[in-house]
């Protein structure tokens, strides 16, 4: 099929966190796991809008790149690592057949807590469900323990070739998908591709996203005895594509 230019016909989502650093490291100086703990100043909502068809052309050999490069949405609060210390948790457990993390990626104390417990919901509001009158549908919920790998092991693995970070830079921890048919952190995952759409209360269906969708991220840790943290929306509303000069 010969390339086209025009307004993507498979735009979805990614239900991401955003990990802000807090000092980071010069050209040339990795990050031990052990002290990647203390170079996260704190978290976010991110959602990683993916154009699947431009995707799927460019990924072989290229890799995706202009399917991902158009738009970044992030919550409204960064909320500190000290402030959700109290809701940390292990890493994820691995499946035993899984090949085990090199030296440079394994930590005890990240494996014991280096997890966040951090509930994930995801709605999806059409232009047809506003003008009736519908409530944004919810669409999927995840957890952020659901990650495969930590957030210390991504600050390691990011400057183990000597790629420095600055204070600020955020990084993204890649799609948010658990185990079961309603925790799969896209669109793309949530309906095989397209081929089972989601079947919402206006009667409308959606494999992928369309003119007018509003999509919106929360997310909250709860734990007893503590107070509830909340990372505020994270939402985005799809607009008509500009006409191509191509």
């Amino acid at each position: 099929m010969t390339p086209r230019f025009g307004a993507s016909e498979r735009l979805d989502f990614e239900l991401e966190m955003g990990i802000y650093v807090r000092g980071g490291r010069p050209l040339g100086q990795s990050i031990p796991i052990e002290e990647a703990h203390d170079e996260i100043m704190g978290f976010c909502l991110l959602n990683d809008w993916s154009a699947r068809d431009v995707q799927r052309w460019e990924m072989f050999p290229l890799g995706p790149f202009l399917s991902k490069s158009f738009a970044t949405s992030i919550s409204p609060w960064v909320i500190t690592a000290e402030a959700l210390a109290p809701f940390r948790v292990p890493a994820m457990t691995r499946a035993l057949e899984d090949p085990k993390p090199l030296r440079y990626l394994s930590d005890a104390r990240d494996q014991a807590n280096g997890g966040i417990d951090v509930q994930l919901d995801v709605s999806l509001s059409t232009s047809l469900m506003r003008q009736e009158g519908h409530k944004a549908a919810p669409i999927l919920r995840s957890n952020a323990q659901n990650l495969y790998w930590t957030p210390a092991q991504m600050i390691a693995h990011h400057t183990v070739n000597g790629c420095n970070l600055e204070p600020g830079d955020l990084i993204g921890t890649g799609t948010i998908s658990g185990p079961n048919a309603g925790e799969l952190g896209s669109m793309l995952e949530l309906t095989a591709a397209g081929s089972k759409p989601l079947l919402l209360g206006s009667g409308e269906e959606r494999g992928f996203l369309q003119d007018g969708d509003i999509v919106s991220f929360s997310g909250r840790c709860r734990r007893p005895g503590y107070a509830s943290i909340g990372f505020g929306q994270c939402a985005g509303t799809v607009a008509a594509a500009r006409e191509t000069i191509f």
